[in-house]
């Protein structure tokens, strides 16, 4: 396995923990454009693949903000939302404990350690994925599908 692979697995693993509890760490997504400014950033999933047909593609699932139901006060996702995306990359490389992504459209994705908003949103997606049923949770981890149907859509 590729040093940047196992680097992106241990982030979205959570296994750089400074308190050995995988709870508490994570990886987010951090796009900048051409210019070095920041167009997207989210918390990622804690899953991954490298496309079997495609090279240099990875699929990630950047996690889009949840919000509170009012009956439950537990945060809840659109899963509809929350879709796999692509990263397809002309170059990869690891930059300490990030690993930086050319894009083929200019742009640069880096996953890097989560922290502060991203690092809470992921929490609160991981406490959500603990009340999917074994099959929805097979379903994200796969990242074989570009939509959602079904519950939390």
């Amino acid at each position: 396995m590729p040093e940047w692979q196992r680097i992106v697995e241990g982030l979205l693993s959570g296994s750089h923990s400074p308190t050995g509890d995988d709870a508490d760490a994570g990886a987010q997504l951090v796009v900048t454009d051409p210019g070095g400014q920041v167009v997207f950033r989210a918390a990622l999933a804690r899953h991954c693949r490298l496309d079997q047909d495609e090279e240099n593609l990875l699929w990630i699932r950047p996690i889009a903000p949840g919000s509170d139901d009012p009956s439950s006060g537990v945060r809840v996702y659109n899963l509809e939302l929350c879709r796999r995306r692509a990263l397809t990359w002309e170059k990869v490389e690891s930059a300490g404990e990030a690993v930086i992504f050319t894009l083929q459209n200019g742009q640069v994705a880096r996953v890097e350690p989560a922290q502060n908003k991203e690092l809470e949103e992921l929490q609160a997606w991981d406490a959500f994925i603990l009340g999917l049923s074994a099959d929805e949770e097979q379903e994200l981890d796969s990242l074989d599908s570009d939509s959602w149907c079904g519950r939390h859509s």
